[in-house]
């Protein structure tokens, strides 16, 4: 199964509202001096570029992404002079060497086919003593919006289990990340985890996102029949931990890792 990465107004509801939460975290990590040049690699719909934005103050910011409906919904949804989105791939970025103060990425790495090709392309333009960083999903476990989904789906299908995300992207963890980074030629490589809460209003408001069709897990639900789908969503209700009130509380994690180029690339 092929997962769906086009619609930008869909990925907000299913995942924006979380993700946007992580990159106001990741970059008061990173700390980067104002007024620098920024590569968002797999930009998306364009949520970390905007954070950066606000947050940063950037000379400039540039997104790329493969999806040329991300790429237009960033286009459409930030209008500030400093930004410029293009299709483009992380494993073959356009720019120079040696253009970028601070190369990142958010939630992107395990989707691209070769994880070390891309930050060896992110380290390639990143300015000598720039900084290359990214975070991913902790799928396996504290990612917990989705593991419980997964989970659920697992329970009613044995065969969803080569879909959960916690069984296809080995990348997220710390290890793997750190080494990625190491063998890449990065210097003082540090990871760390991202804890967000992720507040649902009520049970409605966790499920109608995984109807949006993009993703992995809404991918999942829109190849199931009706009566299949109505049987993953009971079961979810029955697991939840949902709070006399209604409102589900949980938390999502992401793992955030960063590393220096202390010398040009060659």
């Amino acid at each position: 199964m092929k997962d769906v990465w086009q619609s930008g107004g869909a990925y907000e509801f299913f995942m924006g509202r979380w993700s946007r939460l992580v990159a106001v975290e990741f970059l008061r990590w990173l700390s980067v001096a104002p007024k620098s040049d920024w590569l968002d690699v797999g930009c998306g719909t364009g949520m970390l570029s905007q954070t950066i934005l606000d947050l940063a103050d950037p000379a400039n910011v540039t997104g790329v992404d493969p999806a040329s409906g991300f790429v237009s919904f960033a286009k459409e949804h930030i209008r500030d002079p400093r930004a410029g989105f293009e299709i483009g791939s992380a494993e073959s970025l356009k720019s120079t060497p040696g253009t970028f103060d601070a190369v990142v990425s958010g939630l992107v790495l395990n989707f691209v086919a070769q994880g070390d090709q891309a930050i060896s392309e992110m380290r390639r333009v990143a300015k000598p003593g720039g900084i290359v960083a990214a975070y991913v999903w902790d799928y396996a476990d504290k990612m917990q919006l989705l593991r419980h989904f997964w989970d659920a789906a697992v329970f009613l299908d044995s065969e969803a289990a080569i879909l959960d995300e916690g069984n296809r992207f080995p990348l997220c963890n710390p290890e793997r990340l750190r080494d990625l980074f190491l063998i890449q030629g990065l210097d003082d490589v540090e990871v760390r985890p991202i804890d967000v809460q992720t507040h649902f209003a009520d049970f409605q408001d966790y499920w109608s996102p995984f109807l949006s069709g993009q993703g992995p897990a809404p991918t999942y639900v829109a190849s199931l029949t009706k009566e299949r789908q109505a049987e993953l969503r009971e079961r979810l209700r029955a697991e939840l931990p949902i709070s006399t009130d209604g409102t589900i509380n949980l938390i999502a994690r992401a793992w955030e890792v960063r590393g220096r180029c202390t010398s040009a690339f060659f």
